[in-house]
């Protein structure tokens, strides 16, 4: 399944536009910018879409199959444009249809008409009128409200700011007709001054499972208007909000049957050994004839399989040999490391590279005790991808992987594979690997983060939507987002060793770690996204997102550092008015968000660069005041009557650090209330 849309330009009717260059100046050698949509299509392209142009035959099914947007650019007689002069003007009635049947099925269709629209010899009426529009035959004048005082260069004036108009404040409209469309979403107006007044000029409108966008001036977006007003934000707006979603495949449907079952056979014997374990792994004597058994039918299972994993064949006769080791050794507790350093999913990162992976290890987020666990999965790791790593973001430990299926221990809200929680006899020199499962962490970031926004009443623009939409376009997200977030621990000013979990601290300083972390992957993808990465601005929406929406309202109210992280950013938004919750909607100033995270990230990292020069004590202090100064301590807290009222004894400082330091804000308690059953469907959950 595809991430970005297809678009198919129409150039087959005698279309007065082209998105090839070099056919708008053969058309027009005097002046091609009129006859041009090359630089829209650029703009596509640079969002990630696909565009081609459709020269020749007609617009049947077979022509519309692959494609998620029909773009139709003023089809004209030669009478009156340059044209690409191929096919007639006129639409036969099995393309009409087609073209209906195609909408009607979820693909998007954008029609771009003109002014005094009846003497072009096209049927665009016919079609249009099949989804309740009409080009008004006229030219509107707006002397009052023109670009560049031209009476016909019409400002128009927005109707909305939501959907295709998010970030969309002003749009020109060089000689326009008018629409009409009952019952349609209008996206922008004539003005109470013009003539006609307050007519439409475009207009959205959804059809069966697609959706319809008609402009009553093809102009806008040519290669002479196009960086005019807000005319790039609202034309990508509009064929991304326009395109189809591709529906999710089932990937079960594509695995092969005979690995499959035997995978079933080795899952099921580890799921019947896990009940006979205790917590640090070990079997209990009661239980011990039959957990050899079930030993022995395991490594025999792992066995049969590891016949389809050539690739990591030393490693499966490993975790063979460690089975019966540890049967050997009266199922005390197990001891996997011989098996561990044999498994480097950091050197096979290849895309679609599958792994079934048998550890006797506890699970983050989701199991403590150290059952054994048995893990299909599947690597992500697509070119676009390794070439980012290669060329500047380079994480060589981290493998992005996908569930292909999984014992009882992460039928749990885990959504990582890290070799620390291998039950081991001592810890390897280094680790080299940490695998980070995008499939899940995608499914149910869109799961809580579409019902928050339906609960919250929050308009969204196109992109965020498609990426709620999308779970292929979420899991790449996803994958770019942990690649920058992963590596920026051992990036920059850091008073402290950045891998914390080995440190004795209170839990705001992680929340800042992580908060920063993603402050910065943030920031570098605002730069990636002016480099024409697509996927780049999908990760900007997503940290909003997730951190907003889902952090703060999962898990328990106990250190909870990435909820504290979630609830920062918040505050920051909302103390600066780039995030609104009034009347019971939440709305978010689109345009000023990449600049509020940028500012948030100085203040963490002002706060890391002066501690270099600070104790531990004064940093742990300046951390504490920075939250508070936008996140609420608990009335009760003693850390924020500051060092005065704080024990003498370290242990007992971080000791004196409330379980709930920083409580749930008003807002985000009635979230909570609202969402708590969202967030614990995404226990398990399978992409």
């Amino acid at each position: 399944m595809r991430s970005f849309p297809r678009v198919l330009f129409d150039e087959a009717h005698c279309e007065s536009w082209t998105v090839r260059r070099e056919v708008a100046e053969a058309i027009n050698p005097a002046h091609p910018d009129d006859n041009s949509y090359a630089r829209a299509a650029g703009l596509l392209r640079h969002l990630g879409h696909t565009v081609a142009a459709h020269t020749a035959g007609a617009l049947d099914a077979g022509a519309l199959a692959e494609q998620d947007v029909l773009v139709i650019a003023h089809p004209s007689g030669e009478r009156w444009e340059r044209t690409t002069g191929q096919g007639s003007p006129v639409f036969g009635a099995a393309e009409l249809d087609a073209i209906q049947e195609f909408v009607a099925g979820g693909g998007g269709l954008v029609v771009l008409a003109e002014e005094e629209q009846d003497k072009y010899g096209n049927n665009l009426g016919e079609l249009l009128g099949r989804f309740g529009v009409e080009v008004v035959h006229g030219t509107v004048r707006d002397p009052k409200h023109a670009h560049r005082g031209v009476a016909t260069w019409v400002l128009g004036e927005r109707s909305t700011a939501a959907g295709p108009l998010a970030g969309v404040r002003s749009a020109c409209f060089y000689r326009a007709g008018t629409l009409h469309a009952d019952g349609a979403d209008v996206l922008f107006t004539t003005s109470a001054a013009a003539d006609p007044a307050g007519a439409p000029l475009a207009v959205a409108v959804r059809h069966g499972r697609g959706r319809v966008v008609v402009f009553a001036d093809s102009d806008l977006f040519g290669d002479d208007s196009i960086e005019d007003y807000d005319h790039r934000r609202l034309w990508g707006n509009v064929i991304t909000w326009a395109a189809r979603v591709p529906e999710a495949v089932d990937g079960s449907e594509a695995r092969d049957a005979a690995k499959a079952e035997l995978f079933a056979r080795l899952k099921a014997g580890v799921e019947e050994l896990r009940p006979l374990q205790v917590k640090d792994g070990s079997v209990p004597e009661e239980g011990k004839e039959r957990a050899k058994a079930l030993v022995g039918e395991i490594a025999a299972r792992v066995g049969e399989i590891s016949g389809y994993f050539a690739h990591d064949a030393a490693y499966l006769q490993a975790v063979r040999d460690d089975l019966a080791q540890w049967a050997e050794q009266d199922l005390g507790v197990p001891d996997f490391l011989d098996s561990l350093d044999l498994f480097h999913p950091d050197t096979q990162r290849e895309d679609g590279l599958e792994h079934v992976v048998v550890f006797p290890m506890y699970t983050q987020n989701g199991n403590p005790n150290r059952n054994l666990e048995a893990v299909w999965i599947r690597t992500i790791w697509p070119d676009w991808l390794a070439r980012l790593e290669a060329g500047g973001y380079d994480n060589p430990m981290f493998v992005p992987i996908a569930f292909e299926d999984f014992t009882s221990g992460y039928d749990t809200h885990s959504a990582v594979l890290f070799p620390e929680t291998v039950a081991v006899r001592r810890a390897p020199e280094r680790f080299t690997w940490g695998g980070i499962f995008a499939d899940r962490e995608a499914a149910r970031f869109r799961r809580v983060a579409r019902a928050a926004v339906e609960t919250l009443k929050l308009d969204l623009p196109p992109d965020a939507d498609r990426l709620l939409a999308s779970q292929q376009l979420a899991q790449d997200t996803f994958v770019l987002w942990d690649l920058v977030h992963d590596r920026t621990h051992s990036h920059g000013d850091l008073p402290f060793d950045p891998f914390m979990i080995k440190q004795r601290m209170p839990y705001w300083l992680y929340s800042l770690e992580e908060l920063r972390c993603d402050l910065t992957a943030f920031g570098e993808a605002v730069k990636l996204e002016g480099q024409g990465v697509p996927h780049a601005r999908y990760v900007q929406h997503a940290i909003l997102f997730d951190r907003l929406f889902r952090f703060p309202i999962t898990g328990e109210r106990v250190r909870n550092y990435d909820g504290l992280g979630g609830q920062l950013l918040f505050a920051y938004l909302h103390r600066n008015d780039i995030v609104r919750w009034t009347d019971n909607r939440l709305t978010i100033d689109w345009e000023r968000v990449a600049d509020g995270v940028a500012d948030l990230r100085g203040e963490v990292e002002k706060l890391y660069r002066d501690s270099i020069d600070r104790s531990k004590l004064a940093h742990w202090l300046a951390a504490h005041e920075l939250v508070g100064s936008y996140v609420a301590p608990h009335p009760a807290s003693v850390w924020a009557k500051g060092i005065a009222a704080l024990p003498e004894e370290q242990k007992a400082k971080v000791d004196a650090v409330l379980a709930d330091e920083f409580p749930l804000s008003m807002f985000y308690e009635a979230l909570r209330r609202k969402l708590t059953d969202v967030v614990e469907s995404t226990k398990g959950l399978r992409a």
